[in-house]
């Protein structure tokens, strides 16, 4: 082959190793000594969403640094692996509010239904970010269990943020809970 006919790189197979190496790097950067490299590891490895990170990032929610935990929290909710949800569901029980709230917000991304009842009885929670991201988590799951006590939050809660949250996600629940009760009465009529 001469020098002006060379082949073509395979530019997928380059993006792809690329894109392996960057996670593994992210995924060691997991163990660094130093804090914000960790946190900032748990919130790239979220936003890159890659199932690879699933397991360290499950163990990041033990960092003992709740700005890591939280992060590695919600970047789980984002990469969608269903084996984050116990280990999110166990999170909800943590002493860290920050860690709670993550939680909350990663089991609302999952949309999995069994963190309905745990999610309502965090809308009692002493701290209103636990609160909010609770109420929003159960309108991203859409269950239509969780709607009488958000309903509940939405009028008596003490924060207005937590208030307009579960206000919204009661609204969310209810229309998803009309357009499904419609399309199965279209269905229905149509047999």
């Amino acid at each position: 082959m001469t020098a002006d006919k060379e082949e073509p790189l395979d530019i997928k197979f380059i993006d792809s190793n690329l894109r392996r190496r960057n996670i593994q790097a992210y995924i060691d950067l997991l163990k660094s000594p130093h804090l914000d490299t960790r946190w900032k590891a748990a919130e790239q490895l979220g936003i890159i969403g890659d199932q690879t990170a699933v397991l360290p990032l499950i163990e990041s929610l033990k960092d003992p640094f709740v700005e890591v935990s939280w992060l590695a929290a919600k970047s789980l909710g984002s990469i969608g692996d269903a084996r984050a949800v116990e280990p999110l569901l166990q999170a909800l029980n943590s002493t860290e509010p920050w860690l709670r709230a993550g939680a909350a917000l990663g089991l609302g991304k999952l949309r999995d239904k069994r963190a309905v009842e745990p999610l309502i009885a965090l809308l009692n929670d002493k701290k209103k970010q636990v609160r909010k991201h609770a109420a929003l988590a159960l309108g991203l799951i859409g269950d239509e269990r969780a709607l009488a006590s958000l309903e509940k939050v939405a009028q008596a809660d003490m924060d207005d943020n937590v208030k307009t949250a579960a206000a919204h996600s009661a609204r969310m629940i209810r229309i998803s809970s009309e357009s499904g009760r419609e399309a199965k009465e279209t269905g229905d009529s149509e047999e």
